[in-house]
């Protein structure tokens, strides 16, 4: 068995999770890198990463680069004597940083490698409608998530299932995946295989521009679009009531199929709800915020809002 000295680097949640899984089976965390702390919310009061929060929980050495190039975090690195590196929900690494450890840099990707390499895998794979996805192990090389595979577990993705939902189960399914690495790297028993080459399927950055929803697509597809981006960053679409445009967010959503001859986009409004016009159903508004409100379900807001006849989403 090797000794191993593992420095572990990440940033939100998914990533603490790992990191935490880690600790609780005593492999030893010499050092664990994260996000330098940042401006958020309306005081612009400094905002620390989950995985800082965690590591300050355990009395863990704690480096916070804002430059991974910097010779002078590249030698209080040094000085941790790490012989392996975890890399989970951080950002790509120099050369110089993923080559130092004498048993290699490994990353763990929500997504079955090569499908989905990117920033966003999770919220793409229901995006595009896939019935499966899982998390990869790989070694880091000079690319995004194109190194050798070490290790996959797949799951199936549920027909209603969110974007959140599906976050939650790879977060976990990802501790267990980067444990059983970490062993077969302690024992040298690690065999990699060289990724596949495929058509690409990417998962790019989510920005309000993709993250809007396009009512000339199927009642399915706008379907998948909300649910992959619930509930966060949430998927938007443009009301027109009453000559007054707002940016909505819709969050929970059903489908109703059926024929009719209404204007595409067309609300529609009843006691038991509010319902959108796609071109083969109604797409069921369950849950939505309109800009100034509070997340609310479509009945509650239904009895203080009015919307006009003419109403529509853009």
């Amino acid at each position: 068995m090797r000794d191993l000295r593992i420095v572990f680097m990440g940033t939100p949640e998914f990533a603490s999770t790992v990191l935490k899984h880690l600790i609780e089976n005593d492999y030893n965390i010499v050092g664990v890198i994260t996000a330098a702390d940042k401006p958020a919310g309306r005081g612009r009061k400094l905002s620390v990463s989950a995985v800082k929060k965690y590591a300050l929980s355990q009395n863990l050495p704690l480096l916070q680069p804002k430059n991974l190039k910097d010779l002078n975090f590249q030698k209080e690195l040094e000085a941790l004597n790490a012989n392996l590196q975890i890399v989970v929900a951080f950002r790509m690494l120099p050369r110089s940083v993923w080559s130092k450890p004498q048993y290699g840099t490994f990353n763990l990707h929500a997504s079955l490698l090569p499908e989905y390499r990117g920033a966003a895998p999770i919220n793409w794979a229901i995006i595009n409608g896939e019935s499966k996805s899982g998390v990869t192990t790989f070694f880091i090389d000079d690319k995004i998530d194109t190194g050798e595979i070490i290790l996959q577990k797949e799951t199936n993705i549920e027909d209603n299932e969110t974007g959140g939902q599906l976050h939650d189960k790879l977060m976990f399914l990802g501790a267990e995946l980067v444990k059983e690495t970490v062993d077969l790297i302690s024992k040298g028993n690690v065999t990699t295989t060289k990724q596949p080459k495929r058509e690409e399927k990417p998962a790019h950055k989510l920005f309000p521009e993709n993250c809007k929803i396009d009512w000339s697509k199927s009642l399915n597809e706008i379907f998948n679009h909300i649910r992959g981006l619930n509930p966060y960053p949430a998927a938007w679409t443009t009301i027109k009531n009453n000559n007054t445009e707002m940016n909505t967010k819709i969050y929970d959503v059903a489908k109703e199929y059926s024929v009719h001859n209404l204007e595409i986009g067309k609300i529609y409004t009843s006691k038991n709800g509010l319902k959108i016009a796609t071109k083969d159903g109604f797409l069921v508004v369950l849950k939505l915020k309109l800009p100034g409100k509070k997340l609310m379900d479509a009945k509650s807001l239904l009895n203080g809002y009015h919307f006009y006849e003419d109403a529509l989403a853009l």
